[in-house]
């Protein structure tokens, strides 16, 4: 069986909430070591968030930290602070999205850290960055999707500005978290050297809207809500048909000359006002409203083989309960099942990335709060028994006994 991609990397995971903690998920489906150090005593808060399952776990929690052993430690501790170093130490990343200066003004920042292995990678992740007018500023993902600019661009039409469905601005910066932390350990790789790494939120969005504020630069036009519209091409939206809305993306100029004909309308293809993606842009309230009528016409089970026998893009807006039972999500083996101790048999969405030669897994449940501290510290830290015993005697660590 080959080695998975991160085999031999150890992270030390202080993440909470949902950011670092899927930027670790990500490193964990992949083979990383994931130590995740919840706060003694009260954990990660999101351990409270979602739909409750049996045992007092929750599907968020419990979805989120697949592959993850969990230390519980008392970071305000003074053996609770020698642990951390010892573990940094033995690590090579070290993950975190506090308040800007948490960890700082405990005296376990960058600066510590890195004095006692200068090859650690301290990924920071925050709402707005480690420094600047905002880096004080509390962020969770509706507040960045609101500063961004993001919601200002979702929703209908001379509506107010919506919300992402998801957490899109908490994900994005775990994904771009954990692009960081793979640059860094390919340095680390030649040079032996670890460095900071600065994520923040807002940022993430903005690199997300880089072609709506690029055509703002370049026309001064403000982008606004559109519905399920798109400004730069078009026709690239949803209908309605007589049963169930169609999404449909006509993306070139092959596509619109087999597009026109496929609907039963082949004047349209060379129409003046339509001839064109700038053309049909000009005018894109009166083609919009000719393709309604048209597709108003047959239901979508009729419009789905003819556009899929000309090749044009289009779907079915499903559900949450229509794509767990998707034929193709079936047929990939998207979701996964686990096993947790306490919550019973869970389902999952697998990892999304698919190597041939070294794939990624789920293989543990998320750990129960502080499940794994006395392993970790007897497999990474070689502390005896008594060690560990007489920490917890002293309050700096939690978790259960093994």
């Amino acid at each position: 069986m080959p080695s998975m991609p991160l085999d031999g990397v150890r992270v030390l995971d202080l993440s909470h909430a949902l950011a670092g903690p899927f930027c670790s998920t990500m490193l964990a489906d992949f083979g990383a070591d994931v130590i995740k150090l919840e706060p003694r005593g009260a954990g990660d808060i999101s351990r409270a968030w979602g739909a409750p399952l049996p045992g007092g776990e929750t599907a968020y929690f419990v979805s989120l930290h697949r592959n993850k052993r969990g230390i519980e430690v008392d970071l305000k501790a003074p053996a609770g602070k020698d642990l951390f170093f010892s573990l940094v130490a033995k690590c090579d990343v070290v993950l975190e999205n506090y308040r800007v200066g948490a960890l700082a003004r405990l005296g376990l920042g960058y600066e510590k850290a890195r004095e006692r292995n200068p090859g650690i990678i301290y990924c920071s992740v925050s709402g707005f960055g480690q420094d600047g007018p905002y880096r004080d500023r509390a962020a969770l993902d509706l507040i960045v999707q609101s500063e961004s600019g993001m919601i200002s661009t979702t929703g209908e039409p001379g509506g107010h500005g919506v919300r992402c469905g998801v957490s899109i601005a908490d994900m994005t910066a775990g994904m771009y978290a954990a692009f960081g932390i793979m640059l860094a350990l390919r340095v680390k790789e030649r040079t032996g050297r670890g460095q900071a790494i600065d994520v923040s939120m807002l940022e993430g969005q903005l690199s997300l809207l880089g072609s709506m504020i690029g055509g703002y630069f370049a026309d001064g036009e403000l982008p606004l809500p559109m519905g399920t519209a798109y400004k730069a091409l078009l026709p690239y939206q949803t209908f309605r048909t007589r049963t169930r809305d169609l999404a449909l993306a006509v993306g070139s100029e092959k596509l619109w000359k087999v597009f026109c004909p496929a609907i039963g309308c082949p004047e349209l293809t060379d129409d003046p006002r339509y001839r064109t993606n700038a053309d049909r842009a000009r005018n894109r309230e009166t083609l919009i409203a000719r393709l309604q009528e048209v597709f108003l016409t047959r239901p979508y089970e009729e419009w789905e083989p003819i556009l899929l026998a000309q090749g044009i893009p289009m779907g079915a807006i499903n559900s949450i309960a229509q794509v767990v039972d998707h034929p193709q999500v079936i047929a990939r083996g998207a979701l996964v099942e686990t096993a947790h101790p306490r919550a019973g048999k869970v389902k999952m969405v697998g990892a999304p990335v698919r190597l041939s030669e070294t794939p990624g897994s789920v293989r543990t449940p998320a750990p129960m709060l502080g499940e794994h501290t006395d392993q970790v510290l007897r497999e990474v830290l070689g502390l005896s028994d008594e060690a560990i015993a007489a920490l917890r005697k002293a309050g700096a660590i939690g978790g259960l006994k093994k």
